[in-house]
C-alpha cells in the first residue's frame, strides 16, 4: 500500500512524501514520484541525475534494509532534495555532510561505499538522517544555473565524454527491468544488463554464472561478447544472493577506473531480481510439497490394510524424494523386519534387498536399529548413502523409514523436513491399519461365536448357510439350526438385531441363547417368540430384532412339514423341484418394540427336491448406486437353482448378491437354505 502526502513548503516549495513496500517494483515507483515532482516544479534539467540517484538509493534500501521505505521529495526554484529512509535496526555509516565530489575518476571514491558511490559523485550535497524509527540518506541537486552540473565535476582541461559515462547512460543502465519473472526473462534481463555494462566500460565481453543449488552446479546465465580470459586481469563481483543460490559476474575489463564500481552496481541490481526469483521458486516448491503431502495423506488414508499401506509408502517416496526407500517394522520382540522396499532402477531391487539384509556393526540394518532404538534420524554412508527416520505413532515406535539420496543431488533442508513429515503420516497410517486389522479380527472372532460352528447333517434334509460380515464391527445378523424335542424335528432361525457393535452382539447372543433354552424345554413356537420379545423389552437396551423361525419335521411319506413364523422379517423364498418360486410367510410384529406381539404361522410342505431360502436384509438391500438388489432379483436368482444341493444354492446366491455391485457390502449378509433331499 502506498501512503502519499503532498504539502506546500515555505517559499512555494513542493514537498511530497511516499511510503513504499519492500518490493522489486519500488525503485520504479520512486522514479515515477521524482519525475512527477520535477515536471510540476519545472526542473526537467535535473531529470537524469535525479532518477539515477533515486534508483540507486531505493534499490539499496530494498536489497540491504529489507523493510518498507519512506521517500520525501522537496523541490523549489533552485533545485531538488530527495530523502530515502528505511526502518532496519542498527547504525548507519557515519558520513558527514560535505560538498560535491570533484574527482574525475569515480574509482577513487569507491572506498566510501558502493551504495553511496553515485550519490557522492553527482549530488551537490548529501548526508545522512537519524530518526527514532529509521535512518536514511538525502541528496541535493542544484539547478543548472548554479554551475553544479556533471561537467563541473571535471577539472579544467578534462574531457568528461572521454573519461566518464554520461548520466543518461548510467540512468539507462539502472532503469532496465526484466519483462517477466521467469527463468528465460531473468536470463534476458541479465544479458541486457551485461551488454549495457560492457558497452559502458568498454569491456570485450562478460559472463554471469549462477548456481541455483539444484544439483546442476554453476551454470552460465548470460554471456556477452567473448568469454573473459583466464590469463587476463578481469573484474569479478559476487552476486549478493542467499543460499542455495550462489553466483558471480565476470567482466573482461581492467579492474582499474570506474569499471569495478559499475559492475558492483549491476551485480546488486541483478542480485535483487535473483533474490525475488529464489523466493518465488521457494514459494512454489513449498506449495508443491504441501500438495504432495496432502495427496500422500489421502492415499495412505484410503487403505486400512497393513500390508498394502506399507507397500504404498516406498512408492510415494521413490523417485521424487530418493533413489530408493525401505520400510522396516518391529516385531513382537522389537526386531526390525523388512516390510517393503523399492528402487528407482528396477534392476537394482535385488541388490537393495541383499544390502538391507546384511548384518554387522557397519551395515545399514545396524544403523536402522539405532534409529529405531534412539528414535532419532541417523545417516549412513556409501554404498547405501542416505538416512533413516523412525516411524513413531501415538508414542509407539513402529519401525524405520530409510531413504537413499540421488547420485547427483543431496537432500536439502526442505526435502528432509518433507521426508520426516511423510514418516509421521506413514506411521499413523500403519498404526491405523493395525488397529483396524485388530478390530476386524476381534469382530470376526466375536461374530463367529454368535454363529453355530457347523450345521447338523441329517439324512434326507439339507442345511446350508452363507455369512458375509462387513466392516470392523460386529453385525446383528445371525442364524441357527436347533434340534427339536423329538428326534425328527429341528428349529431353523434367521434373525437380525438392530445396530452394530458390541451392544448389538450382546443382544444377538441373548436372543440366540434364549431361543436354544426354550427349544430344549419343548416350548411351542408362539411362546418362544413371546418370551424373546419380553426379554428384549426388559433387557434389550432399546434394540429390536426381526426373526424368521420355522419348525421342521420329517414326515413318513418323505415330505418335510414346516411351520413358519415371521416376526417382522422378510418372507422366505420357496423353490419347488420344478423351478417354480414363490414367497411364503405372513408378517408379524418385530420383537422388542411392543409389550405384546402378533405372530401368525404358515404351514409349508416341502416335497423331495423342494427348498426354502431364508435371508436377512443385507441381501435385498445390496446397493448399486441408487438401485437395490431387491426381492424380485432374489427370486429370479433362486429359480435356476432348483435341483442343486443346499450348499450349492447358498453359495450361488451369495455370489450373485455380492457381484451385483462393485461396492463393499454395507450390511452383513446371511443366507440359510433348507432342502428336502429325500
Amino acid at each position: 500500500m502506498l501512503l502519499v502526502s503532498v504539502e506546500a513548503g515555505t517559499g512555494g516549495a513542493l514537498v511530497r512524501r511516499v511510503r513504499l513496500p519492500n518490493d522489486r517494483r519500488t525503485p520504479a515507483a520512486a522514479r515515477a514520484l521524482v519525475r512527477s515532482v520535477l515536471e510540476e516544479a519545472g526542473l526537467d534539467a535535473l531529470l537524469n541525475e535525479a532518477l539515477l540517484l533515486t534508483t540507486e538509493l531505493s534499490t539499496n534500501a530494498v536489497v540491504h534494509a529489507n523493510t518498507e521505505l519512506d521517500i520525501e521529495v522537496a523541490a523549489d526554484h533552485e533545485g531538488l532534495t530527495v530523502t530515502v529512509t528505511d526502518f532496519a535496526p542498527g547504525p548507519v555509516e557515519q558520513l558527514a555532510v560535505g560538498p560535491r565530489n570533484d574527482s574525475v575518476d569515480i574509482g577513487e571514491v569507491a572506498e566510501r561505499g558502493r551504495g553511496l558511490l553515485l550519490v557522492d559523485h553527482f549530488a551537490s550535497r548529501w548526508g545522512t538522517v537519524h530518526e527514532g524509527t529509521g535512518k536514511g540518506v538525502w541528496f541535493r541537486l542544484e539547478g543548472r544555473t548554479s554551475g553544479n552540473s556533471v561537467a563541473s565535476a571535471v577539472p579544467t582541461g578534462a574531457s568528461p565524454e572521454a573519461d566518464l559515462p554520461s548520466v543518461g547512460a548510467l540512468a539507462a543502465l539502472l532503469e532496465v527491468d526484466p519483462e517477466r519473472s521467469t527463468e528465460e526473462g531473468l536470463a534476458d534481463f541479465a544479458l541486457e544488463l551485461l551488454s549495457r555494462l560492457a558497452r559502458l566500460t568498454g569491456a570485450a565481453g562478460g559472463v554471469v554464472r549462477l548456481d541455483r543449488g539444484d544439483g546442476t552446479g554453476r551454470q552460465i546465465m548470460a554471456r556477452y561478447g567473448r568469454a573473459p580470459r583466464d590469463d587476463a586481469a578481469t573484474i569479478r563481483v559476487g552476486l549478493n544472493v542467499q543460499r542455495p543460490y550462489a553466483g558471480e559476474l565476470e567482466l573482461d575489463a581492467s579492474p582499474d577506473g570506474y569499471g569495478h564500481p559499475l559492475a558492483s552496481i549491476v551485480a546488486e541490481r541483478l542480485s535483487l531480481h535473483l533474490e525475488n526469483d529464489r523466493l518465488r521458486r521457494a514459494d512454489l516448491r513449498r506449495q508443491t510439497w504441501l500438495t504432495f503431502l496432502a495427496e500422500a495423506s489421502e492415499l495412505l488414508a484410503q487403505s486400512l490394510d497393513v500390508n498394502l499401506t506399507m507397500a504404498l509408502i516406498p512408492q510415494l517416496v521413490v523417485p521424487r524424494l530418493g533413489q530408493w526407500c525401505a520400510v522396516h517394522t518391529t516385531d513382537a520382540w522389537g526386531r526390525l523386519q523388512l516390510a517393503a522396499a523399492t528402487h528407482a532402477d528396477e534392476a537394482a531391487v535385488a541388490e537393495l534387498h541383499a544390502r538391507l539384509a546384511e548384518s554387522g556393526p557397519d551395515s545399514v540394518l545396524a544403523r536402522l536399529e539405532e534409529a529405531s532404538r534412539l528414535g532419532t534420524q541417523v545417516m549412513f554412508g556409501a554404498p547405501a548413502d542416505g538416512f533413516a527416520v523412525p516411524l513413531v505413532a501415538r508414542g509407539q515406535r513402529l519401525g524405520t523409514l530409510a531413504v537413499g539420496r540421488h547420485h547427483r543431488h543431496r537432500h536439502d533442508a526442505d526435502e528432509v523436513a518433507v521426508l520426516e513429515d511423510v514418516a509421521r503420516r506413514a506411521a499413523l497410517a500403519i498404526d491405523n491399519a493395525r488397529i483396524h486389522d485388530e478390530r476386524r479380527k476381534v469382530a470376526r472372532t466375536l461374530q463367529a461365536s454368535l454363529l453355530p460352528p457347523a450345521l447338523p447333517h441329517v439324512d434326507g434334509v439339507g442345511f446350508a448357510a452363507e455369512y458375509v460380515p462387513t466392516g470392523s464391527e460386529v453385525g446383528g445378523d445371525f442364524y441357527d439350526v436347533v434340534p427339536g424335542p423329538s428326534a425328527d424335528g429341528w428349529v431353523v432361525v434367521v434373525g437380525d438385531v438392530s445396530g452394530k457393535g458390541v451392544q448389538a452382539a450382546t443382544v444377538t447372543g441373548l436372543v440366540r441363547d434364549v431361543i436354544r433354552i426354550l427349544v430344549d424345554d419343548g416350548k411351542p413356537m408362539t411362546e418362544i417368540l413371546c418370551r424373546v420379545n419380553r426379554t428384549l423389552v426388559q433387557r434389550g437396551g432399546g434394540r429390536y430384532c426381526t426373526l424368521a423361525m420355522a419348525s421342521v419335521t420329517q414326515q413318513k411319506d418323505g415330505t418335510l412339514a414346516v411351520c413358519l413364523h415371521l416376526a417382522g422379517h422378510d418372507r422366505a423364498v420357496l423353490v419347488r423341484a420344478d423351478g417354480k418360486t414363490s414367497f411364503v410367510g405372513e408378517g408379524g410384529t418385530a420383537l422388542g418394540l411392543l409389550e405384546t406381539i402378533s405372530s401368525p404361522d404358515e404351514l409349508v410342505t416341502l416335497g423331495p427336491g423342494d427348498s426354502l431360502i431364508f435371508y436377512t436384509d443385507g441381501v435385498t438391500e445390496r446397493r448399486r448406486g441408487r438401485e437395490l438388489f431387491g426381492t424380485a432379483r432374489l427370486r429370479e436368482a433362486a429359480a435356476p437353482l432348483a435341483g442343486y444341493p443346499a450348499d450349492v444354492m447358498a453359495a450361488r446366491l451369495r455370489s450373485t448378491t455380492i457381484n451385483f455391485s462393485v461396492e463393499e457390502p454395507r450390511d452383513d449378509i446371511a443366507i440359510l437354505v433348507l432342502r428336502n433331499d429325500a
